[in-house]
Parts: C-alpha cells; structure tokens; sequence
C-alpha cells in the first residue's frame, strides 16, 4: 500500500507538533510495510502512484480541497482542530485585533488564510476556497473523507458540533519515541527549573507564563522559535522577561532530552491545545506537567497534571508552584507507554486505512 501524507507548505520551515506526528507517523508505517511518503502542499504530485491521501489539518481546507478534487483518491484527514477563537477574538494584539474581537472563527480563519496568501507567507492551493470560504470548504471535506482521525474523542466531539457530518472517525493519539525520550533515574531533578518547549506565538500564551514566572524562585527556560507572523509577540516575550527567564531557539527532538531530564515541571498555559506533545515527552521524562484547562489536552492526563487558567498569571504561578512541590506520578509514565506512542499511533492510523477498504 501506497499513501501521499499532504502536509501544510511550511512543515519544516516553521516547525510544530503537526511536524512531529507526519514525520513519525510515516516512519512507523513504513515498519509495518506501508509506504507513506510526505508530500507538501505547494508540491506537484503524482497522484496515480498512491492508493490514499492522508491530510493533516483541517483548519487549512485550501490546500484538502485542491488535492482531493485533482487526485480523485480516497482520503482521510488528520484534522488537529485547534479552536483559536478566544485568542484571536479577546487576546490578540496589533493588526487585526479590533476586526477578530467581533468575528466568528471561521471568518477569522478565512482572512488569515488570505492575507498569508497576499502577504507572500504562505501559498493557496485552491481558488475555491476563494469564494466557497472556511465553513463551507470544511464542511465539503467532511462530506467527501472517507474518514477523519482525530486525536481524542473531545476533538471529535468538537468538530461534530462545530461541522455536523456523518463522516466516520477513528481516534489516532498523539505520541511519544520511548527509545529517544528514555529517562536517566541518575540525573536529580532541578525542582526550581521550569521548561515550556513550544512555538512562540500567540496561542501558546508565553507571554502571560512570563508574567507569572519573573523575578520568583523559578528558572523559566523557553524553548522555541517564533512563528513567521509572530515575530511582534516574541519581542514583547523578551522585553518583559526578568533574568530569570531564559530563551533557546527551536532545538531537535534529541537534544531536548537533557532538558527534559533536569525539569522538574513542564507547562504549557496555552489558550488551547489539542493535546501538546511536548506535554508527552516531558511527562514520560519523569516531569510533572502544568497544561491548560482549555482544550483537549485534560482527555490525555486526567487526574495525572496540574491546571492553569491561562488568562491567571496567579493561575499559571500557583500550578506551577503545586506541580514543583508535588512527587512525580510513576503511574502517569506507564500509562504514557502503553497508550500515547508512535507506534500505537501508527498502528490504529493503519486500521484506518484499513476501513476505508483499499486494502
């Protein structure tokens, strides 16, 4: 079997957790004899030579609707629907920020998705898309995937709401390499070093983890870069950090081992999150996770992370203080291998296929 992963035109340019789960995703197919090849979207494909596609995001229907309707293939979309909306509509600053406050979502998204087109950041696949507009173009898709693969059932939950279709479903989860990230029970664990590994940009809301954390007995260490438009936000990131906050750009997944070994806490205080891999990463690495109580993140943890509001500095501050104090829950790393790795990840997006009846 043969399939196409077509993936967002910045996939390596401007690196994210969507990255990450293509890149394994294919790697771990491959071990069970599919061939997937990435494919970006601003590339010429041919598509006679595959069996499938397999999209991700369906936030950028543009690019699902150009190649689905020139393939003539079955596909299937790895949706990773983030929900922007309260950051866009209540939080986001400069350009923008006064015509999002009022907008619905997918009016935001459509205009995002335009003025990247305009401002040369990013291609448009689909002239469609022009004229048919976000909701309409995902509700298109919906209709014609031969299935959608969230990563939780919240997400799903979400886009049935927000985009009522009779597609089907299977929940893909999110995962971890346990050969790479392998903790070392030698390295004591600073409890006062507190990492978040994450794009800088405005959804992961580093700037009010930054307010939280200046000038307290916590070393922040922030690692990643910016996003290609967020480059205002960084600035403002690094103007108000104190000395106890320290910045590294984005850094490969092997060399984030020996940070994640030192942590004692990890936090992402985002304004939402599907899930956030490096959640997973820092958690099987023995680190106790301070995540956001918006989003879908709490299906993956339960009862085994510490919340935060993220519009709370006193909220980020008083879990990252919980999470620093607290003994790590050995039972989180166990549940974490046997549920949340590549491997399984490749495994049930392989039953997917396999339900579309290609095979």
């Amino acid at each position: 079997m043969k399939v196409a992963i077509i993936t967002r035109s910045t996939l390596y340019t401007a690196p994210g957790g969507d990255t990450v789960q293509a890149v394994q995703t294919a790697r771990h197919l491959a071990d069970m004899g599919v061939a997937a090849e990435i494919k970006l979207s601003n590339e010429v494909i041919d598509y006679q030579q595959y069996d499938l596609l397999h999209f991700f995001n369906l936030i950028r229907p543009a690019d699902i609707l150009y190649h689905s309707k020139h393939a003539g293939k079955p596909f299937v979309v790895s949706t990773i629907l983030v929900n922007y909306s309260e950051f866009d509509q209540h939080h986001r600053k400069g350009f923008g920020a006064a015509l999002f406050s009022f907008l619905p979502s997918d009016k935001i998204e459509y205009l995002k998705t335009i003025a990247r087109w305009l401002l040369g950041k990013d291609h448009l696949a689909s002239l469609d898309y022009t004229w048919k507009g976000q909701r309409k173009s995902i509700l298109e898709i919906l209709k014609k995937a031969a299935m959608i693969l969230p990563n939780s059932v919240s997400e799903y939950q979400r886009i049935a709401q927000t985009y009522p279709s009779k597609v089907k479903y299977r929940v893909i989860p999110n995962g971890v390499n346990p050969h790479l990230f392998q903790r070392d029970f030698s390295v004591k664990k600073d409890a006062k070093l507190v990492l978040c590994v994450a794009r800088i940009e405005g959804i992961k809301n580093q700037l009010n983890l930054i307010k939280a954390l200046n000038n307290t007995q916590f070393n922040l260490l922030l690692i990643g870069s910016h996003a290609p438009n967020q480059k205002g936000y960084y600035d403002e990131c690094r103007s108000i950090a104190a000395s106890n906050i320290r910045f590294i750009d984005h850094i490969p997944q092997d060399e984030l081992v020996k940070y994640y070994q030192q942590a004692k806490v990890h936090i992402l205080p985002s304004w939402f999150e599907t899930t956030g891999l490096s959640s997973i990463e820092a958690a099987v690495m023995g680190c106790n996770i301070v995540i956001t109580d918006k989003g879908d993140a709490g299906e993956y943890f339960g009862n085994n992370a510490f919340y935060c509001d993220p519009g709370e500095p006193k909220s980020i501050l008083s879990a990252v203080e919980r999470a620093s104090h607290n003994r790590y829950n050995e039972n989180l790393h166990q549940m974490i291998l046997k549920r949340y790795t590549w491997k399984q990840a490749a495994i049930q997006t392989l039953k997917a296929y396999q339900q579309t009846a290609i095979v």
